[in-house]
Order: structure tokens, then sequence, then C-alpha cells
């Protein structure tokens, strides 16, 4: 009789956990995401289904902005960022950004659509953040692919923290043509941290965020390296040497320069590691050889 009871309770377990297992694929399965800015595509395209992903941002596959240009490809992209697109797509779950228009948040809550509005993005740890927040909303696999991914950025930050172990900072600006500067609380402040480099708009400037620079002050500073993005050090330093105050400044005149990835100085997502390591490279490349 025990026997009989015992193995009708585990019968009885193995069903309840078959349920649920079905209830989370079939939660999984269900979900549609559509990613309104960049760092959304990034972090769904790290964690996501396939058949999860209904549409990337409209700048999804530019490189420029992007560092997954060439895998967005394979998904449809928004060919407008307003709200009417974006529902086209019968999204169960949007991905925004706190500087995505507010009026267009609304419209999409409004239509009954859950939205995540990603707000914090100037450290890694904010990254690692991202992607496990993302992975809760699409299920256990997307979870421990954000999981993986985070412990793949952390041995890489703790293999290059050890490279760059006791090395001199080298002392860089980030010029911009925009008419500011980034300071501390940036992402350029932590690709600085993590890549041997001290950021003077953060040190002697006392900038915070991205603020307009202190264009007479700047020519004083001991600026061994601007850091630029582009495909080319020269074109990317051809509209500084045209600019005051930059043109006037020695380490622009002298192209010493770093270059990175045009996507990498506003990378908000974990694709930064990618910057942290290239901008290594640039500014100590005896240690890379």
């Amino acid at each position: 009789m025990c026997a009989v009871v015992e193995a009708c309770c585990r019968g009885r377990s193995f069903l309840l956990l078959a349920l649920g297992l079905a209830a989370i694929n079939t939660h999984a399965a269900d979900v549609r995401v559509v990613s309104q800015f960049v760092g959304g595509d990034e972090l769904l395209l790290a964690v996501a289904e396939p058949e999860q992903i209904a549409a990337l941002s409209i700048r999804a596959r530019e490189p420029e902005f992007s560092a997954v240009a060439e895998e967005a490809k394979k998904y449809p992209q928004l060919a407008l960022g307003d709200a009417e697109t974006i529902l086209k797509f019968h999204p169960t779950l949007v991905l925004c950004a706190d500087y995505s228009r507010s009026e267009l948040v609304d419209q999409v809550k409004r239509a009954g659509v859950r939205v995540l509005v990603f707000d914090r993005y100037r450290t890694l740890d904010d990254a690692y953040a991202m992607l496990r927040l993302l992975g809760r909303e699409l299920g256990p696999a997307a979870s421990a692919r954000a999981e993986r991914v985070i412990a793949d950025c952390q041995s890489r930050v703790r293999v290059l923290a050890e490279k760059l172990r006791g090395v001199k900072p080298v002392r860089v600006i980030a010029p911009s043509t925009y008419g500011v500067i980034g300071g501390d609380e940036t992402t350029f402040q932590d690709l600085c941290d993590h890549a041997g480099a001290t950021n003077l708009a953060a040190t002697l400037g006392h900038l915070r965020g991205h603020a307009p620079p202190p264009n007479e002050q700047m020519l004083t500073w001991p600026i061994d390296k601007v850091v630029v993005e582009g495909n080319s050090l020269v074109e990317a330093l051809a509209s500084f040497k045209k600019l005051p105050p930059y043109q006037y400044m020695p380490a622009v005149r002298e192209n010493r320069a770093a270059l990175l990835a045009p996507f990498m100085l506003s990378s908000v997502s974990h694709h930064r590691v990618e910057a942290y390591e290239r901008l290594a490279r640039e500014l100590h490349p005896d240690l890379f050889r």
C-alpha cells in the first residue's frame, strides 16, 4: 500500500514538474520583443531565442552605432521609431532607454504592451544588471545565457586588469564635434577606468556627465592622446584639426590619438568590454606585442 502511494506521489510530482516546464516553455515562446534602441538590440541578441525577436531598432544594422550590425541583418528592423511602427510587430515587450521619447513610451504602454525602460548604463555592472533583467523577462534559458555572457566579460576584464597592473595611466580626452565632452560618470570614464587611462576632463576639468568643454583651460592640459572613433585615424582627426580648441592642441596636431571602432565610445551594453580591450591596446601597445 505504501509503495503504491509513494509511486502515485512520484507520478504526481513528475506531472507537476512537466506541466511547470511546459508552462515556462510556452511563456518563453509567446514572448515577442521589439527593441527601440541600439543597446537593447545588443542585449536582446545576446540572450533571446531568435523567435523571440520581433524587431530591432532603426540603427541596428549601422556599424557606426551598433556592435552587432552584421548579426542584426538576420532580423526584422524598425523603419521608423514611432509607436505605430513598433505596434505593427505585435510585441509583448518593448525595450526603451530613458532617452527614448516619453510620448512614445506612453503610447506603447497605453496599447497594453509591457515596456522596459533602461536607465542605468554608465558602468559594466549596469550592463550586467540589464542582461539579468532582460533574461528574467524572457525565461530561464535567456537567464542562463545572460550569466554565461557575464562570466565571459568578467574573465576578460580580469585578464585585462592583470595585464595593465602597474602601468602608468595615459592622459586622454575624447574630443567631440557636438560641443560637449565626457567627464566623470560617463561611459567614457568607464572606458578609461578599465584601459589604463586618466580622463583629464574629469580630473582637471572636474566635468560630470557630458558637458561643454572649458576651451581655454583645455589648452593647458597635458594631453598624451585624444581618443577618437572611426575607421581611419586620418579621417577621425580631420574634423578636429579645423575645430577650436582642438586644432591648437599638440596631441591633435601631432596625430597622437587612440582610434576606437565607431560604436565603442557610446556603447551602453556588455560590448563595452571590446572597447576596454581596444583602448588598452591603443594606449599601451607594448603590453600586447
